[in-house]
């Protein structure tokens, strides 16, 4: 079973699911991401204990246990695994290896096939979903210094941070900013799609790759706008 160090799962356990809330848990197909390049192997936790390990669709019968205090103990028959909880939501599980600093990643099959293939992708996808989301990106009424490439250095300061919904968005956040300049300019998060944008003179929503991303293009469109 192939670990992973990750430094974001400390900051955002918060938002996990508890680890002995067992229906969340069994009978779902939990792909195992460290396995991914080799084959696809998929653990399913039954309720009687016995854990499921398919190789490809070979199945080999194992054993698990919740032993309390957030902990469970995985046997198999070439090794046995203690496993604290680290994150538990309905797509992915992270659970730290005892006594390591390192974590097994799970990844519910509904989102293994179109969405969570590698470690940067449950890495992003955590972070536009319980970082960024809960607007943990910016801190209003400070002013943010933001480098793009070396010619492209301005500042900004956060006033408002939003939560709105429209029928054309649905349910975004937006992030109002004063520029240096005197510009004004608006950064909205989508909660669905879990990515910055802005909208230009035209209401095309423009996606961007990140917040600094979406500030800075935001800026550059203005001016542009005003300078025309």
């Amino acid at each position: 079973m192939r670990t992973f160090i990750a430094d974001i799962i400390p900051k955002i356990q918060r938002f996990s699911q508890r680890l002995d809330d067992l229906t969340k848990l069994t009978n779902q197909h939990w792909v195992s991401l460290g396995d991914i390049n080799e084959t696809k192997r998929v653990f399913i936790f039954r309720a009687n204990n016995q854990l499921l390990v398919s190789d490809n669709g070979i199945v080999e019968k194992d054993s698990w246990e919740y032993l309390g205090n957030q902990s469970l103990l995985l046997e198999t028959k070439h090794e046995s695994y203690l496993l604290k909880h680290g994150f538990f939501d309905e797509n992915i599980i992270a659970l730290k290896l005892d006594s390591t600093n390192r974590y097994a990643f799970f990844i519910n099959e509904s989102k293994y096939h179109s969405e969570l293939n590698s470690i940067n992708d449950i890495l992003r996808f955590l972070e536009n979903k319980y970082i960024k989301n809960n607007g943990e990106a910016s801190n209003l009424g400070s002013t943010q210094k933001a480098t793009i490439d070396e010619n492209a250095e301005y500042s900004y300061t956060l006033i408002k941070k939003t939560k709105k919904f429209s029928l054309e968005l649905g349910t975004h956040w937006t992030f109002e900013l004063l520029f240096a300049s005197g510009i004004i300019g608006y950064v909205h998060f989508g909660s669905s799609s879990g990515r910055y944008f802005y909208i230009n003179k035209s209401y095309n929503i423009i996606y961007c790759k990140d917040f600094e991303d979406a500030a800075y293009n935001v800026h550059q469109h203005l001016i542009k706008q005003n300078n025309s």
